[in-house]
């Protein structure tokens, strides 16, 4: 009699753990899905291309390839903007979308403007930190500006994003128009902008640290 009960628990117990994994197994995948917030400017918004060649869409489309309806994409990104303009529009972003992975790929239109890499820096520091603060892994794309902002901006501006990612421990991508800048080919008339042949070439640049971020 003994021997049966200890038989009859081990065989629930195995059968429990059975029922158990079934379950997980069974559960709709969009239980595991993640929101990724984009947040950057006119290289992420598609100037010049149509929304379809963006390279934010074509990172939906792989997404979905690689893990079907499970991942969402959120453009939040603006021709023209700055880092105070982000910032001023992250905590809306943050409420309403309630992102996982918030990807910052700003800075650029700034150091055009020629702000002080100091406000840059400071900028960049709060949407890492209220990204952070909303539970977001953040993904911080690193970008380059033309020599002829002079060699101790260029390289204050650059040492930005690698002096943030050490401070709030977030991935780098260290330079996202890796590649593609000072291609002609792959730049629109203005020299500025990315066109359509490049935006894949963008997205195999960012995926990685998204696909990480997963």
């Amino acid at each position: 009699m003994q021997n049966e009960k200890i038989f009859n628990l081990k065989t629930l117990k195995k059968f429990g753990q059975y029922f158990i994994c079934s379950i997980v197994l069974l559960l709709p995948s969009t239980v595991f899905a993640k929101t990724i917030l984009i947040l950057g400017d006119s290289l992420s918004a598609g100037y010049g291309v149509t929304t379809q060649q963006g390279w934010v869409n074509l990172l939906q489309q792989r997404l979905n390839q690689q893990y079907p309806k499970q991942h969402k994409v959120i453009n939040a990104s603006v021709s023209g903007e700055t880092t105070s303009g982000a910032l001023a529009r992250l905590p809306k972003l943050l409420q309403t979308h309630q992102p996982n992975i918030v990807v910052i790929e700003l800075g650029g239109n700034d150091a055009l403007r020629g702000q002080p890499p100091q406000m840059i820096q400071h900028n960049l520091a709060k949407l890492i930190q209220n990204s952070q603060k909303s539970k977001a892994t953040v993904l911080l794309f690193g970008m380059k500006i033309p020599p002829n902002y002079g060699t101790a901006y260029s390289k204050a501006f650059e040492n930005n994003y690698k002096l943030l990612s050490q401070q709030y421990k977030v991935k780098l991508l260290p330079f996202f128009m890796q590649g593609v800048a000072g291609n002609k080919k792959l730049m629109q008339k203005d020299l500025i902008h990315p066109n359509a042949n490049a935006q894949k070439i963008l997205l195999d640049n960012a995926y990685p640290y998204i696909k990480g971020a997963l």
